[in-house]
């Protein structure tokens, strides 16, 4: 089930966090990331974001976290996680298809690491295409992916 989050509550941001620690230590070690800002996130960026978190439950426990902020021109999937205990259950491929057909928006962008081909992969598999590629002050080669509704396919 998807629901969205309540991240301005305290309790929620808090399992939010989490989800994000672990798997971006994840990301961290396919990046072969020293200093990884994700990682950095505090709390308080959670409660106070402006963003939409959406989570996938796996009966009552919250198993992943996709974060979009919505503009005028665009849609920006800013995080997509899975807790790791979950990886390769179709969490995440879930969590984008649920954005992808809920939104209203003409125009999808993601960023993620060049090196993370599982997120790369799932981003292409819905149909994004690159757009750019660089290097971070951080160390980590990053991929810029866009995707236009009328491109948007669902895995089968």
């Amino acid at each position: 089930m998807i629901k969205r989050l309540e991240h301005t509550d305290l309790e929620m941001a808090k399992k939010i966090r989490s989800i994000f620690q672990m798997s971006y230590k994840v990301e961290a070690k396919l990046l072969k990331a020293i200093d990884f800002p994700p990682l950095k996130r505090p709390l308080k960026d959670f409660t106070i974001s402006k963003t939409t978190f959406y989570g996938y439950y796996m009966g009552e426990h919250l198993s992943g976290v996709i974060e979009i902020s919505c503009h005028h021109e665009y849609t920006h999937i800013n995080s997509l996680v899975v807790d790791p205990i979950f990886f390769r259950q179709g969490i995440a491929s879930n969590l984008m298809e649920f954005v992808l057909k809920k939104l209203d928006s003409n125009l999808f962008v993601v960023e993620t690491g060049l090196s993370n081909e599982p997120a790369t992969r799932l981003y292409k598999n819905f149909g994004f295409k690159e757009v750019t590629q660089w290097d971070t002050d951080h160390g980590v080669r990053k991929i810029k992916l866009e995707m236009r509704k009328n491109a948007f396919k669902v895995l089968t």
